[in-house]
C-alpha cells in the first residue's frame, strides 16, 4: 500500500477510516483522492493520495480541488439558506415576489421551498439548452427558466432539478444581493470560513486542479455495472423522456467543465478539506462561523419530498436542498440515519449528521462505474466514518 504518494493526519479512534482509504487504493480504485472528517467541530481525519493528473506525476495535495458534479448544489443551497436566516428571502414566499417575470406559464405559486425540495416542476431548459456563452452572460439562463414551464402541477410530486437547480437559486441571490450564487458564497461563505470552495473560479492559475479522468457513461458502455440506475440510462437515451430532457437536453452538446464559468448545479470545486469544513458548519460554529440557525438546520433535514423522483426514476427522499436518508444515494444501512448531504454522479460524496456533530467530504478524479447508488469507495470511507464513533 506503499506505492502512491499518501499524506495527512487521523486522530487514532478514526484511523479506519485512513485504513478504508488506503485500501480503496489498493484495490486499484482511486488515481487521487482525498477525504476529510471533522466531529465536534474539529477535523479528525484529513488524508490525501495519489495523482492529481493521468499521467500520475502530480501528486494529489490538501488543497487539490476537485470537481463536485452535484454536491454543487449543497453549496447553492447553503448561500440561499443564509439568506433565509438573514431575512432578505423566504421558503415561502412565492419565487415572482422577488423575480416577478417567473410567474409566467403558471408558475406564480412556486415557493423557494419547492425549488430547494425538488418539487417545483421546473427541471427543463430544452427550450433553450445552457451554452457557456449563456453561462458566462448569466441573464440568458435567467430569461430561460422564466419562459419555462413546470413539467408537473407544482408541490405535487418531486423530480430532481439537476440542471436548474443552481441557475434558480442564483436568480434568486441576485435578485437579493446583486450578486450571483457564487460571488455571494465566495464572499459571505468561503470567506469567513477560509473556504477553498469554488463556483466558478476567479484565479485559476493560483489553485491546484484535478482532472477527471473517466466519464460513468464511458465506463458503463465497457460493461459495468449500473447500480440500480438501468430505467435512468434507458430514459436518459430517449429524446422524448423528462430524463434527458432534464438532462442532456438541457445542455448544449459541446458544454464542458470551465473552472473559471459559474455553473452552480454542476461544476462547483472544493478540496475534501474545505468541503467537510463547509458542511461542519451546518451544524455548530467553526472558528465563530455557524453558516444556518438551529431551526433552520432542523428544518433542511425535514423530509420535503419522498419516493420515485420523476427525473431519475430512482427512490430518493429530500430536504432543503440536501438529500435525505433512504435512497440507493444516501443509505440509510451506511449509517446515514440522521444526516444530510449529497452524493454526485462522479462518485464524490458529502454530508454533515448533526445527530453525531460528524461531517465528511470525499472529493477523487477517478470517476465511478456505478450510476444511481453510492460509489463503493465513498460508501466504505462512510461505514469507516460512524464505525470510529461506535454507531455502526
Amino acid at each position: 500500500m506503499s506505492d502512491f504518494p499518501q499524506e495527512g493526519t487521523a486522530d487514532p479512534a478514526f484511523a479506519d477510516v485512513a485504513e478504508a482509504f488506503r485500501r480503496n487504493f489498493a484495490s486499484g480504485a482511486e488515481v487521487g483522492a482525498g477525504v476529510c472528517v471533522y466531529h465536534r467541530g474539529r477535523p479528525v481525519v484529513d488524508v490525501w493520495g495519489g495523482f492529481a493528473d493521468e499521467a500520475r506525476t502530480d501528486p494529489w495535495r490538501a488543497d487539490t480541488l476537485a470537481i463536485l458534479a452535484s454536491p454543487t448544489k449543497a453549496l447553492v443551497a447553503g448561500a440561499a439558506l443564509l439568506l433565509v436566516d438573514r431575512g432578505l428571502l423566504d421558503l415561502d414566499t412565492p419565487v415572482a415576489a422577488y423575480w416577478p417575470e417567473f410567474a409566467a406559464h403558471g408558475k406564480a405559486g412556486i415557493t423557494l421551498r419547492m425549488v430547494l425540495g425538488h418539487r417545483s416542476g421546473v427541471v427543463c431548459l430544452d427550450h433553450a439548452p445552457i451554452t457557456e456563452e449563456h453561462l458566462r452572460a448569466h441573464h440568458p439562463i435567467a430569461e430561460a427558466l422564466a419562459a419555462a414551464r413546470p413539467e408537473w402541477e407544482p408541490d405535487t410530486a418531486h423530480g430532481y432539478h439537476a440542471t436548474t437547480f443552481g441557475h434558480l437559486v442564483s436568480e434568486l441571490v441576485r435578485r437579493r444581493t446583486g450578486r450571483t450564487v457564487g460571488a455571494f458564497f465566495a464572499e459571505e461563505i468561503a470567506a469567513p470560513l477560509g473556504l477553498d470552495c469554488h463556483i466558478g473560479l476567479k484565479d485559476p492559475g493560483a489553485a491546484h486542479l484535478a482532472t477527471m479522468l473517466e466519464s460513468k457513461a464511458e465506463e458503463l458502455m465497457a460493461g459495468a455495472d449500473p447500480g440500480d440506475g438501468m430505467a435512468m440510462l434507458v430514459a436518459l437515451g430517449d429524446p422524448a423522456s423528462l430524463t434527458h430532457r432534464a438532462v442532456l437536453g438541457s445542455m448544449s452538446l459541446d458544454l464542458l467543465p470551465d473552472p473559471v464559468v459559474e455553473n452552480p448545479s454542476y461544476d462547483g470545486l472544493a478540496s475534501a478539506r474545505s468541503l467537510a469544513r463547509f458542511h461542519a458548519s451546518f451544524i455548530g460554529e467553526i472558528d465563530g462561523f455557524r453558516l444556518t440557525t438551529p431551526r433552520t438546520t432542523e428544518q433542511i433535514r425535514t423530509v420535503h419530498s419522498t419516493g420515485t423522483c420523476r427525473t431519475t426514476l430512482l427512490p430518493s427522499t429530500w430536504g432543503l436542498g440536501v438529500m435525505l436518508p433512504d435512497g440507493p444515494m444516501f443509505p440509510a444501512a451506511s449509517g446515514l440515519g440522521g444526516a444530510f448531504g449529497l452524493g454526485g454522479a462522479n462518485g464524490n460524496f458529502a454530508f454533515a449528521d448533526p445527530d453525531h456533530n460528524l461531517a465528511f467530504a470525499y472529493v477523487q478524479n477517478a470517476g465511478t462505474q456505478v450510476i444511481g447508488r453510492i460509489d463503493d469507495r465513498a460508501r466504505r470511507l462512510v461505514e469507516a466514518a460512524y464505525r470510529s464513533i461506535g454507531v455502526r
